[in-house]
């Protein structure tokens, strides 16, 4: 069973409960790294420790909210592992997954709803990578270069 990380600052709050609940329904263990409630905070702080557990192999895969979805992407696309996608429809989370072996869904909480955000759900945990041509252009995307 693959464990799912979900991160989330206050804006994001409701989308990554109803994504984890979604998650649960489908099978998946999940760790969730936070907020835990509608609460103001900063998107770093979760962003941060999801990402972590993404690199290290804790978690398999990634969700990330926040308002708009950018914050939070900045933020964990920082680290060096990580290859975060921010989606708010099916194609677009299908081909992160497909051509750039997205391992983190990032979605924007204030302008996706709960009805649109299953099918972005379903394309992400539904898609493989491709490898081929696609592998060459990712092992380019970190600072420094895996051999």
């Amino acid at each position: 069973m693959r464990t799912i990380g979900l991160a989330a600052d206050h804006a994001g709050f409701e989308l990554k409960e109803f994504a984890k609940r979604w998650l649960e329904t489908k099978g998946y263990a999940i760790k969730d790294f936070g907020t835990h409630s509608t609460e103001s905070c900063d998107y770093s702080d979760y962003g941060h420790a999801l990402a972590f557990s993404v690199e290290s192999g804790e978690c398999a895969f990634g969700i990330a909210v926040c308002g708009s979805g950018e914050g939070i992407g900045m933020t964990v696309n920082k680290h060096q592992g990580i290859r975060a996608a921010l989606c708010w429809k099916p194609e677009i989370a299908r081909l992160a997954r497909q051509h750039n072996d997205a391992n983190i869904l990032v979605l924007p909480g204030r302008f996706i709803s709960q009805e649109e955000t299953v099918p972005v759900l379903e394309a992400f945990f539904d898609s493989e990578f491709e490898g081929g041509r696609h592998l060459r252009r990712i092992k380019k995307i970190p600072l420094f270069p895996r051999p």
